[in-house]
């Protein structure tokens, strides 16, 4: 089946946050969900779940699920996990805040490498712990922004209550990949420094130009003895408003402390959760094939179009995610603040470069998941705007 992503879809009107939090007239480029319908196949599950009528409870176990996110890991990354080391959680923020309250005490240090997805602040802060900030380093001696690791700021950034370190791979907001040799010189660290690591790899199946994504806890034993995997296929086959993800943890212990931390505050997922979790899992593929060709076509359109029409513009050239994050600061914007000035001069709703962190400065997110047609509108309206200033 071929799909059509070029297809636009009226979202006003169905409770979207995306759609629904700016005026009508402003095209929202701004939070990470996908303007696409989801795969034929996990729209025919749902409905038949739903004419099935009975939407009680969720069972505590789901065998089939589990076995089949068992077999898509072993086949994704050569990594083998079993089913009791499956925890599932109603999103992906809920189990950050797990992790967050599950180690250290209060006050205690988590480590991040900003700029960074904001809600892993965002956790930090609501379980009373500090940000430990160890930022990447921004290299510009290339055609597009790229980010590397600061392997020495991050060692010294970490003290004795330096409990837990939370590391986006790929990472969001930058889009970066780290290969084998970057997460075993960052896991030797943790391991140096005795922390446990919790790496959110929600977008690890949104890999553009057919790389391959490492999960952390893939490389070794001792590595995946302190290591937390947070995963979903909310991100990749655009299930976010169905909340289900799950955390692969292999260390019984850790398993152990994070099912207390979660204990009677975070609910379990719901049915429809489930049942579009192993429909897409199950037959979503070649949904997600065509899709990533989309994303990255989107992707080079828009590098394309910057270079062209708003040279003054910076980006990176993700490789993975479907997230840019453009360095907007050599425009001479009022206050210096991109997402406000293209909010109100060209009507588009970025995501605030600020919000992530040291190095977000000047900064937008620009969510290209959405209709080709609808992304040219919005480049256009931000080149309509700059040249009135």
């Amino acid at each position: 089946m071929k799909y059509n992503f070029d297809e636009i879809i009226e979202r006003r009107g169905t409770g979207s946050g995306k759609w629904e939090t700016y005026d009508k007239d402003v095209i929202p480029l701004w939070v990470a969900d996908m303007d696409f319908t989801v795969a034929k196949e996990v729209q025919d599950d749902l409905l038949k779940r739903v004419e099935h009528g009975v939407f009680g409870y969720s069972a505590h176990t789901l065998p089939e699920l589990l076995d089949t996110i068992c077999v898509r890991t072993q086949k994704l990354y050569n990594w083998k996990i079993y089913p009791e080391q499956i925890i599932f959680f109603p999103g992906l923020g809920s189990a950050l805040n797990a992790c967050c309250r599950a180690f250290g005490n209060p006050g205690d240090e988590v480590l991040v490498q900003p700029p960074i997805y904001f809600p892993f602040m965002d956790a930090i802060r609501n379980q009373n712990k500090s940000v430990n900030h160890a930022p990447l380093i921004r290299d510009d001696t290339t055609e597009y922004i790229e980010y590397e690791i600061d392997y020495a700021k991050l060692d010294e950034s970490i003290d004795t209550n330096t409990k837990l370190f939370l590391l986006s791979n790929p990472h969001n907001p930058v889009g970066k990949m780290y290969n084998k040799d970057q997460l075993t010189k960052l896991a030797t660290i943790a391991e140096s420094n005795d922390l446990v690591i919790c790496s959110d790899e929600i977008h690890c199946e949104l890999i553009l130009d057919n790389k391959i994504h490492c999960p952390t806890a893939s490389i070794s034993d001792e590595i995946a003895a302190r290591c937390i995997t947070l995963m979903a296929p909310s991100k990749t086959f655009n299930l976010a408003g169905l909340s289900c993800g799950y955390a692969i943890i292999q260390n019984p212990d850790l398993m152990l402390q994070v099912r207390e931390a979660s204990a009677g505050i975070i609910p379990g997922v719901n049915v429809m959760g489930y049942t579009a979790a192993l429909s897409a899992f199950q037959h979503g593929n070649i949904w997600l094939q065509q899709l990533l060709e989309y994303l990255q076509e989107n992707r080079d359109f828009v590098l394309q179009y910057i270079d062209k029409h708003m040279p003054n513009i910076r980006s990176t050239r993700p490789e993975a995610t479907y997230l840019m994050w453009l360095d907007c600061s050599q425009i001479n914007i009022p206050d210096a603040n991109p997402q406000a000035f293209f909010l109100k001069n060209a009507r588009v709703a970025f995501s605030d470069g600020a919000m992530f962190g040291p190095g977000g400065d000047g900064f937008i997110r620009l969510n290209l998941a959405c209709p080709k047609s609808v992304l040219e509108t919005a480049l256009n309206r931000m080149h309509n705007a700059i040249n009135k200033l």
